[in-house]
This record gives C-alpha cells, structure tokens and sequence, in this order.
C-alpha cells in the first residue's frame, strides 16, 4: 500500500503532513479500508505512487491528471487552500521575476527567457502557456528546471528572467525562505481547479474524501495553518478536463 502528500512536502511541513496522515489513515481504517502506516517520500511519492494498483492517496497536479491519469485513478476530491482571487478549490501560478529587474508587469517579458519546472506542469507550464496565448503573447521558455524551488531559484541567479510558481509553493516559499529578498510577483494566471486528490483506480473514492474531510476538521488550528487547508470539495473531472492541454516546451523554444 502506498499514500504520499508530496506536492506541498517540504521540512517545515513534514510533520503536520505526517499528523494529518494519521487522521486519514485512522479514518480509513474506521471504515473497514486498509491503509499504510506511514506516507512514502521522495521520488517514490510521485509517478510511482501515482501508477500503482496499490494507491491508497496521493495528490497529483491538474495537467497529469487530464493527460495521462484520468482514466486510470479514482479522483478523490480537491483541497482548498484559500488562495485568494480564486474559487474554493481553485489555485493560480504567481509569475515572479528578480526585483532588480525594471519590468513590473507580466506582458513586459514577452519573448523573454523563462523557467519552468516540467512540461506536465500545471501551475509551471500549462497555465503561463494559457496566459500568454490568451493575451497574444509569447512565452519563450529556456530552462527545465526540475522543481518551482528550482525555478525560483533560477531566476535569482539570473539563468532566467522569470517563471510561474504555484501560488500555494509561492506563499510556502515566502514564509519560510528568503526569496522575497531577491523576487517579487509580477501577476498571476487565470485560476484552474487545484492539485487533485487521486486512489488507485477502483478504489473508495467516496469513503476516501469523507476519511480527508475527517482529517482536516479534525487537525488542530496550528497544523490546518501550517498546511493551509480549509476543506476538500468535490470538482467534477470534467472540470479538470475541460481544461486546456498546452503544447510541449520544445515546440515553443530551445530548452536546456
């Protein structure tokens, strides 16, 4: 059995994470449904987690789930965690460029060399794709970088002008990094339903949200603080899917 919450796992947030597992688990457990003890890290808590026949819970992006996973997960539900701008469920990318820079506005880095994480990023890639399009804009993208800590960073040093960081990373990052010190937000992207909750395909997905929604009512104010959770919401996948799929990196530029 494998559950992972590695989207928004970062050592500061580690063992919130871990007590809000436990509530899940426990809950799970109530029901009469088999759960793991502990939640798997590292690479493990990702694609692999994702693709097996052994997932319990895990939380995946928008633009994997509509792309690659939709018809072999249970969807789940979707957190909310009070972005603002955005309906409950929904989130936003911050596009963020280095405070030395003069262009305080998001179309002045039209044509400018940009840093994204991976191509089936959601907040990374696909929505500053939308962004741009819709603004008859283009996005040149540059760098591949692995990560939006890594893109954030990549700006800093100047291997990029700017990128777009998942709004919920952005305020982590703002709360226990220095990188307000060297960035600053320029804007965001449109909203799109946020990071979905996702069990193996057959699974409970009615018992797993209710075992979720237990354990987030039942974290204590500190620990909902430190994760940012409010509820989890039931967003239709067709919601998800009605979203665009934007084309690959490579098709817009040379990336390294």
């Amino acid at each position: 059995m494998i559950a992972s919450l590695g989207m928004y796992d970062r050592p500061e947030t580690a063992a919130a994470n871990d007590r809000f597992w436990g509530l899940i688990r426990d809950a799970l457990r109530d029901a009469g449904l088999a759960a793991p003890d502990a939640l798997t890290r590292g690479e493990g808590a990702y694609w692999p987690a994702w693709t097996s026949p052994d997932l319990v819970l895990s939380q995946t992006c928008g633009l994997p789930y509509r792309a690659k996973l939709v018809s072999s997960v249970t969807l789940v539900g979707t957190p909310d965690f009070g972005i603002d701008g955005c309906p409950a469920g929904y989130y936003h990318s911050v596009f963020v460029g280095r405070k030395s820079d003069p262009r305080h506005t998001v179309s002045a880095y039209a044509n400018a060399p940009f840093a994204y994480n991976e191509a089936l990023s959601q907040s990374g890639w696909a929505a500053p794709s939308a962004w741009f399009e819709a603004h008859g804009l283009t996005l040149r993208p540059v760098l591949q970088t692995g990560g939006h800590v890594a893109s954030a960073r990549a700006v800093a040093e100047g291997k990029a002008d700017f990128a777009a960081i998942d709004a919920v990373t952005w305020q982590l990052l703002c709360k226990y990094t220095d990188v307000e010190d060297s960035l600053r937000p320029l804007g965001t992207t449109f909203a799109t339903p946020g990071l979905p909750y996702i069990a193996a395909h057959g699974a409970d997905g009615d018992a797993t949200f209710e075992a979720v929604s237990y354990a987030i009512s039942s974290l204590s104010p500190a620990d909902r603080d430190i994760l940012m959770l409010r509820q989890v919401l039931r967003i239709p996948s067709q919601d998800y899917c009605a979203v665009p799929i934007p084309r690959a990196p490579a098709q817009s530029a040379q990336v390294v």
